[in-house]
C-alpha cells in the first residue's frame, strides 16, 4: 500500500514538472510579425464602469426619482447615444421603457441630499428643495466629485418628470 502511494506521488511530481516546462516560451524567434500591444493606462480613476450603469437611478431637476437605466445603446464607433429608461413598474414587471439620448442625462457623484426627516418625505425619495449641483448645464460631462471613486456615478438627473416620460413612446428592441 505504501509503494503505490509513493508510485502515485512520484507520477504527480512528473506530471506537473511536464506542464511546467511546457509553459516556458520558447527563445528562438518565430516567422510571425510582432503584434503591437498598447494600452492606455495602468489606472483609470476618472473612468466609470458601463457595467455597473444599469440599474443606476435617475433624479429629476426637482431631486424626484423618475426611474434607472435599463440599458446604453452604442454606434458602431463605441460611443453611448441612447439610454434606454425603465419607468414605473414593479420589479421589472409593467415597467415602460423610453429612449433618450445620453448626452441629455447629467451624472452626479455624490448621493442627493436630504433637507428633512418628516414624514412627508416617503424613504428614497429626496426632498423636493435640495439640488446636487450637477442638474443644470450644458456639460454633459458636469459631474461634482466625490472623496472614493466607486468606478460608478451615485445618480444621473434627467430634465423630465415620471408622467412625461411614461407618455413617451415606449422603446421596443428589435429583432
Amino acid at each position: 500500500m505504501l509503494m503505490k502511494s509513493i508510485a502515485a506521488g512520484l507520477a504527480g511530481t512528473a506530471l506537473l514538472a511536464t506542464v511546467a516546462f511546457a509553459q516556458q516560451s520558447p527563445t528562438a524567434t518565430t516567422d510571425k510579425a510582432p503584434t503591437a500591444a498598447t494600452t492606455t493606462t495602468t489606472s483609470a480613476s476618472d473612468q466609470w464602469r458601463a457595467s455597473k450603469m444599469s440599474g443606476l437611478k435617475i433624479y429629476n431637476e426637482a431631486n424626484e426619482n423618475i426611474g434607472s437605466i435599463n440599458d446604453l445603446l452604442m454606434d458602431k464607433s463605441g460611443n453611448i447615444k441612447i439610454a434606454v429608461i425603465g419607468v414605473g413598474g414593479f420589479l421589472g414587471m409593467g415597467e415602460h421603457l423610453v429612449a433618450v439620448p445620453f448626452d441629455k442625462l447629467k451624472f452626479v457623484n455624490e448621493a442627493v441630499a436630504y433637507t428633512s426627516t418628516s414624514a412627508t418625505n416617503p424613504p428614497g425619495r429626496p426632498a423636493s428643495t435640495t439640488t446636487t449641483g450637477a442638474a443644470t448645464g450644458t456639460d454633459k460631462t458636469a459631474t461634482t466629485t466625490s472623496s472614493a471613486s466607486k468606478w460608478y456615478p451615485d445618480h444621473a438627473v434627467f430634465n423630465a418628470s415620471k408622467d412625461e416620460l411614461k407618455n413617451m413612446p415606449e422603446f421596443k428592441y428589435s429583432e
